[in-house]
């Protein structure tokens, strides 16, 4: 087991912290959330309240390293997401990697009730994608066809597997999910999550709140090895990996 590594997050340089989450191999899908000490993943129905400027530095920094950004379209509603743009300087260090300025955007929707005109799409800087059934009518997809490209697998629902393996054929090998939970516990199910970035958030919520992984139940417990621990405002940023998988 890899030794676990204790640090201020604050005493990192930013270089330092890129070379903290460099993914162990080119395919690579890591899952990004923020929970709640006492482990909701919500705080009135959203992420963000749980998340701070702390681990928004962590966050920017996996956004900055994956090829696409995935997100479930329930997530894309509730949290606002926008257009997908990063800061001057993180652009730049993508740049200097040879990557294009900015990730890939992809929304998962079982139903693609979702505006084609909102920002997300129609003022992305790189074409996004929509991920759906692919059993979807088509008057289901055709507004987007000006605004994204789609991938349509499974049958009644997202086929992830196929989804996963449609970007990575597409060139897009580092994959980012920032959830919601129903899709991070339909890639938990399906086997696909090779790391979790987790804050665990110094808040007591109390009941009622999701837990990080809902959605379909998983047919085993997968073990993971702690790799770092970054401590920032109270907040423990945790970065677990396969316990399968060596660097």
């Amino acid at each position: 087991m890899a030794e676990v590594r204790y640090r201020k997050l604050d005493e990192l340089t930013d270089d330092e912290v890129y070379a903290a989450y460099a993914p162990p191999a080119p395919d690579w899908l890591r899952v990004n959330f923020v929970s709640s000490a006492d482990g909701a993943a919500t705080l009135e129905g959203l992420s963000g309240p749980l998340s701070g400027e702390e681990d928004k530095r962590v966050f920017k920094v996996l956004r900055a390293r994956c090829d696409v950004l995935v997100a479930g379209s329930g997530t894309v509603t509730a949290e606002g997401y926008g257009r997908l743009v990063l800061s001057p300087d993180r652009m730049a260090w993508r740049r200097a990697q040879g990557l294009p300025e900015v990730p890939v955007m992809a929304v998962v929707s079982r139903s693609a009730r979702l505006d084609p005109k909102a920002a997300i799409f129609a003022e992305a800087p790189r074409r996004p994608i929509l991920i759906v059934p692919a059993d979807l009518p088509e008057s289901r997809t055709e507004p987007f066809a000006e605004v994204a490209d789609v991938i349509a697998v499974g049958t009644g629902a997202v086929d992830y597997a196929a989804a996963m393996a449609a970007l990575r054929e597409r060139g897009l090998r580092q994959i980012l999910c920032e959830g919601g939970p129903t899709v991070f516990g339909d890639l938990v199910a399906a086997d696909l999550v090779d790391e979790l970035d987790l804050t665990l958030s110094p808040l007591l919520v109390g009941a009622g709140p999701v837990r990080i992984a809902e959605g379909r139940a998983s047919t085993e417990a997968r073990p993971l090895e702690l790799r770092h621990v970054l401590e920032a405002g109270g907040n423990l940023i945790l970065r677990y990996l396969r316990g399968s998988t060596d660097e």
